[in-house]
């Protein structure tokens, strides 16, 4: 009987348990294919699956059936189909989603993405590229240096790869020609130096034929270098990088099994740390000492960078989810305001002023963009990323801006840390992720602002009034009788001697708000300012009663976010757009039709109503004074 033309490692059949353990101890590089449209990027992770022996009989049985029905390599097999699982990518022959895929060799083990090469999957590029040690960017050696090679490229070193391999592919295409190499690295070496790449590997290959990739080729005696499997099991991994900085755990978990054990488990993203090492909690800034590292196996001596451990302090300090537990010595920053870098992940633009949940490591803060500095031009057929004029960001769109969050956050540039460093942007209603980051520095304002102390407390406001602070927040639709309702609140809180005052949204555009218009981004700077003043109201003990359209729910959910817990109460005036237009005390609908008034609520703008809202008042059935007395009703006894 003959020998099977194609086998895996047998030990994987014979003895799991074993085959694991042979490779529980190896290093792990992580990395990306990248450049333009059929340069070769599915075939080469083909390839590289194939030769390293990590395809199973009935694996290659389905590939080479499915190679002859839908392959591009005639009946020859089609690499690229080991990768290009979707349905979509199979019948246009192109890469869509991010594909990740694992091999190993003897020396390593790899997670390979294979990225979309379409300029309008940037986005799904962008998502392989933010967890990758290594970047393979292919070139087609019949076309050259492209515009999606150079965007890659700019986008890869943007965020922060350092190792990249120039993979020349189609060599088999060209005839081997060396002198097609040479220029194509010759123009490529002009580029990368004027982006910032310090340095690349470039190396000849063909993906279909093997060429370079586990051995060396034949067909190009001329070419000394490694093959790509050579420099990738040789390359150093991030992970010997990140031992050598100061030592960082953000917190994810505050393990208390029981009365006699209290740990901080987490995954150490820089340095190393052993028992008795001197320790800061940030952002709190409290020192202690490392009293043990311990694990499922049992407790370590030392641990370093990539490993997921629990330490126990020696001193009963204050640290939970979110904090950075960080080398006594050396910490990182925090701040509240930032410059950063964005990669907008959304079918709606970003919304400058609107509230985002921003998620970076485990610390979870309310953040808010400003209008974009500039957007980076990805698309410049220099490939060096020159800026554009903007208002906001689209989908794939990459701009420079300024965001500040609602506390302090324990941060590094991305360019030290991207632990620390990179951030996800997520819509508080959809819960969509909107956009990805890279923190770049705080800005100075954020250092030199600080809160000062008073010793006069909002509780003492409030006592002194003898009332509890409440922000009553009346939402509805223009005509629903917001004003009309809140004015009387207001009248029969002032008899009950309440401490109240009435914001209402036309007469606060008459002044702080003069200045703001009514587009979506106007709207919420405008109902950002008045959670503010609200909020400081509220601080000074006042019922405050604030009559707005505030047709978004993300940002009504901001101005709760601004208060202590219940002090908010969203009263939402129910009434039907047709009725509201009928009453059009102020003939505004009348404008908005004819299309004398653009951006109005209701008309050309959406509105939001509220999901839940703390209060309901129907204008149909009720008049202004009961829709009053319900109201007051709801929210006493006052104190």
């Amino acid at each position: 009987m003959s020998e099977p033309r194609y086998q895996t490692d047998a030990l994987i059949a014979e003895d799991i348990e074993a085959y694991l353990a042979q490779h529980r101890n190896k290093g792990l590089l992580r990395f990306i294919t990248c450049g333009s449209v059929d340069d070769g990027k599915s075939t080469l992770i083909g390839r590289l699956l194939y030769d390293s022996k990590m395809v199973f009989e009935d694996q290659l049985d389905a590939l080479e059936n499915d190679s002859k029905k839908v392959g591009t390599q005639g009946q020859d097999i089609d690499f690229a189909l080991l990768v290009d699982g979707l349905a979509a990518e199979r019948e246009q022959g192109i890469t869509i989603d991010v594909a990740y895929r694992f091999f190993n060799t003897q020396s390593r083990k790899f997670i390979v993405a294979d990225c979309p090469g379409h300029e309008q999957y940037t986005r799904n590029m962008v998502t392989g590229a933010s967890t990758a040690d290594l970047a393979v960017i292919l070139i087609d050696a019949r076309k050259g240096v492209l515009v999606q090679t150079r965007r890659h490229s700019y986008l890869c070193n943007l965020l922060g790869i350092k190792n990249i391999v120039l993979a020349v592919n189609k060599m088999d295409l060209v005839d081997y020609d060396q002198q097609v190499f040479d220029d194509i690295l010759a123009d490529y070496s002009a580029f990368a130096s004027e982006i910032g790449i310090e340095g690349f590997t470039a190396i000849p290959l063909s993906g279909l034929k093997g060429d370079n990739i586990t051995a060396a080729s034949t067909a190009m005696a001329w070419y000394e270098g490694p093959t790509l499997i050579d420099h990738l099991e040789s390359v150093p991994v991030n992970s010997a990088v990140k031992s050598d900085k100061p030592f960082r755990l953000p917190v994810q978990w505050v393990n208390r099994p029981n009365l006699d054990f209290r740990g901080f488990s987490g995954q150490i993203a820089t340095g190393s740390v052993k028992p008795g090492d001197p320790v800061r909690i940030l952002p709190s800034g409290k020192t202690t000492t490392v009293k043990t590292i311990t694990t499922f196996d049992g407790d370590l001596d030392s641990a370093g960078a990539g490993q997921s451990v629990t330490l126990t302090l020696a001193d009963e300090v204050d640290c939970s989810r979110g904090d950075v537990i960080a080398e006594a010595d050396s910490p990182p920053q925090s701040a509240d305001q930032f410059e950063a870098t964005i990669v907008w992940l959304d079918e709606e633009e970003l919304l400058p002023g609107r509230g985002y949940w921003l998620k970076l490591g485990s610390q979870s803060v309310t953040a808010s963009v400003q209008e974009p500095k500039c957007e980076i031009n990805v698309n410049d057929p220099t490939g060096s990323g020159s800026h554009l004029a903007t208002k906001t960001l689209a989908l794939n769109s990459i701009g420079i801006a300024k965001l500040s969050t609602d506390r302090p956050v324990v941060f590094e540039p991305y360019a030290d840390n991207p632990a620390l460093g990179g951030f996800i942007l997520i819509d508080k209603i959809t819960n969509r992720t909107v956009g990805a980051g890279m923190l770049h520095f705080s800005l100075r304002r954020s250092q030199n602002v600080h809160w000062q102390a008073v010793d006069v407390s909002r509780e003492a406001h409030a006592k002194l009034k003898n009332q509890t602070p409440r922000v009553l927040w009346f939402t509805g639709l223009s005509g629903s009788g917001k004003s009309t309702i809140a004015n009387e609140v207001e009248k029969q809180l002032s008899v009950m001697n309440r401490h109240t005052f009435l914001l209402d949204g036309d007469n606060v555009r008459h002044g702080l708000n003069k200045d703001l218009g009514f587009t979506e981004a106007d709207r919420i700077e405008n109902i950002r300012r008045i959670g503010e003043v609200a909020r400081l109201m509220a601080d000074a003990g006042l019922i405050v009663l604030t009559a707005f359209i505030s047709p978004f729910r993300a940002e009504r959910a901001m101005v709760r976010d601004m208060l202590p817990a219940g002090e908010f109460v969203e009263i939402f005036v129910d009434t039907p757009l047709e009725v509201a237009e009928e009453r059009d005390v102020k003939g505004l609908y009348k404008k908005a039709r004819a299309g004398e008034l653009k951006n109005f609520t209701g008309i050309d703008s959406p509105y939001e109503p509220p999901e839940e809202p703390d209060i309901c008042v129907n204008t149909v059935e009720m008049t202004p004074q009961e829709a009053a007395r319900h109201i007051i009703d709801q929210i006493l006894p006052l104190k």
